[in-house]
């Protein structure tokens, strides 16, 4: 079944429908959460209210773009949420001079099997995490990160720098 008629047989009430929609998109929204919350528990938790949030907007999606894009961006809009509701991040978001220990040569992680890079990106500090998901993962520039997390976009360059600092220490004890 195709994405619009996906969506139209959800809004129907249809419940095979909605099992394929949840089937089809969870495990891949699941990854996503993973990438921004500390453990498998919050990260279950807001898959649930993502997904919650879905299926009462589905009368909002117009069939523009890739619909499962239009869910990542509630997925991650929802991680962000939960985040500024614990607010524990803010005070890794503050701006201070420090002195990087940024390399000259790339960041290499060929040796890496994808569950060790997410098991380090879940231990980063909340501020390196999510600046670093929405960067280089979710391609967002550093001017919407300041927007979207009300910080200044120095401060999101910075810390987009420290992630990277982080995983390149954490990668290099092993």
């Amino acid at each position: 079944m195709d994405d619009f008629s996906l969506v139209n047989e959800c809004i129907k009430g249809n419940p095979k429908a909605q099992k394929a929609l949840f089937d089809r998109f969870a495990p891949k929204m699941y990854s996503v959460c993973l990438r921004y919350m500390k453990n498998t528990e919050q990260a279950e938790d807001v898959l649930q209210d993502s997904l919650v949030k879905v299926f009462s907007k589905l009368n909002d999606y117009k069939n523009e773009g890739v619909l499962e894009g239009w869910i990542r961006r509630i997925v991650v809009n929802t991680c962000l949420d939960q985040i500024r509701k614990n607010a524990k991040f803010l005070g890794d978001m503050q701006a201070d001079e420090v002195e990087y220990k940024l390399e000259h040569h790339s960041f290499i992680a060929e040796n890496l099997m994808a569950e060790d890079l997410m098991k380090l990106v879940q231990r980063m500090p909340d501020g390196y995490r999510v600046v670093f998901n929405l960067f280089a993962i979710e391609g967002y520039s550093h001017q919407e990160i300041a927007q979207q997390l009300g910080i200044t976009e120095s401060t999101s360059k910075s810390q987009y720098l420290r992630a990277r600092a982080y995983l390149r220490d954490r990668i290099g004890e092993r």
